[in-house]
């Protein structure tokens, strides 16, 4: 379908069932009899307008999806990335201009998409190659919506092989960047999903209301959503970190390749320097670390499953004015380091309060991973060390609501290191190693 204008007639005309989908609100209704097929032409274009095709190079095709954000830019337009039988080869390097969605016609695919044939995706894909620099800056008030992201050349088998690509998609670091939407995106061999930290704060060159919406990948450095100096509500919804991520295309990764995604000892989802952040529906498999709440944040985490995991959730807090977190509904199997005594569901230190409501916390072994296993009952068992780690010597208080520990090594699943820690529990069950029973766990006795 190179025909601009065939195109554009095939997602709105009927019932423009793709095109709403990339979308969104955006377009609620085709076409009407009688109005002109151009009345879209000064928003909407396909990149193949503009030259972008699956046979060019990598460079030409660069230019020409350069040349259609650009033009889109002007008018607050949107370029399609319409759905080929071969990924576009791209070079890395583009820019999303302010005002400009970039769009393609897959929802996210966490298995992949497939090929009949050959062993690659198909529909809206990015081949890419270039390891010199991020795939994608994105400036203020933009989109990237329904779209693969598809490093060929990255290994599935050898850790001793992995690429370390740039960051696929990042903020502009020089300037403010307000408003993104990074929506049903897949991504298939990365290195760095997404990187919209700043080193340049203090200069006012910080970001507001970043949305990630129904993201799945499986980085190999193990950082997936990595955000700092976002005010103004960050939102992270919906998204998926699992190895399986490249199965259908070109094969899952191996354990040996898990491993070493673990010995990085990063954290999937990352956040620091935000106001009221809110995390919802997330999920990863085979990194150190679940979640990160840095120093410099607050908000709400809740309904999450962090499996395979060492650390599920650290959380710290600058300041007692606002650095409270209210989390809920969860489960979180940390299993995933070298060492038993480095297994911890959750570590909390600094100051501020943490809420947690029915988190649950349960371990054994994996086949996907390595995991460490010590003798219990004349078992070999895989066990955290405890259900909680406080840390430092801040004062901060911490509440627990129907949560279930288990599987824990401990005498005791919270362990206290912090004179200044408060800590309460209601309603709770504790259940050590492989005992038969889970007990209510209400009275916590101070551990120095």
């Amino acid at each position: 379908m190179s025909d601009s204008k065939i195109d554009r007639r095939s997602w709105l005309g009927g019932g423009t069932l793709a095109l709403s989908a990339a979308l969104g609100a955006s377009v609620c209704s085709p076409l009407r009899g009688g109005e002109p097929e151009d009345a879209l032409e000064s928003t909407i274009r396909a990149a193949s307008a503009f030259g972008m095709r699956p046979g060019a190079s990598p460079g030409e095709n660069r230019k020409a999806l350069q040349a259609a954000i650009d033009w889109a830019a002007v008018r607050g337009g949107a370029i399609l990335i319409e759905p080929t039988d071969e990924p576009y080869a791209v070079e890395s390097g583009l820019l999303l201009r302010q005002n400009a969605s970039l769009l393609g016609v897959n929802a996210a695919v966490p298995r992949s998409t497939s090929h009949p044939q050959r062993r690659h995706p198909v529909g809206s894909v990015f081949r890419i190659e270039s390891t010199d620099r991020p795939f994608l800056t994105v400036e203020s008030a933009t989109q990237v919506r329904g779209l693969q992201f598809w490093y060929p050349d990255q290994t599935v088998r050898d850790p001793g092989k992995v690429i370390e690509y740039p960051p696929t998609i990042v903020r502009d670091p020089d300037k403010p960047v307000f408003g993104v939407t990074m929506a049903e995106l897949t991504f298939f061999g990365d290195f760095i999903t997404f990187d919209f930290t700043s080193a340049q704060a203090s200069a006012g060159k910080v970001t507001e209301l970043m949305r990630f919406e129904h993201c799945f990948a499986y980085p190999l450095s193990g950082r997936f959503i990595d955000i700092d100096y976002c005010y103004d509500i960050p939102r992270v919804l919906h998204c998926h970190v699992n190895p399986a991520i490249r199965r259908l295309a070109d094969g899952g990764y191996s354990r040996d390749v898990i491993d070493g995604v673990v010995d990085r000892k990063t954290f999937a989802y990352r956040i620091d320097h935000t106001d009221n952040a809110q995390l919802m529906d997330l999920f990863t498999f085979g990194t150190w670390g679940g979640i990160r709440l840095g120093p410099a944040t607050y908000g709400q985490l809740t309904n999450f499953n962090l499996d395979c995991v060492a650390v599920g959730i650290h959380k710290s807090g600058d300041n007692q004015f606002n650095r409270n977190w209210q989390i809920a509904q969860g489960s979180i199997i940390a299993n995933a380091a070298g060492r038993i005594e480095d297994n911890h569901p959750i570590i909390i230190d600094g100051m501020g309060h943490t809420s947690l409501t029915a988190v649950e916390s349960f371990c054994g072994p994996n086949g996907a991973l390595s995991t460490p296993s010590v003798e219990i009952d004349g078992m070999q068992r895989t066990v955290s060390r405890d259900y909680l780690l406080i840390e430092g010597s801040d004062h901060a208080t911490v509440s627990l609501f129907g949560c279930r520990m288990s599987n824990y090594l401990a005498e005791n699943p919270i362990t206290n290191n912090t004179p200044n820690a408060a800590v309460a529990a209601y309603g709770c069950f504790a259940r050590r190693g492989y005992d038969a029973h889970a007990l209510p766990f209400e009275v916590l006795p101070r551990v120095s």
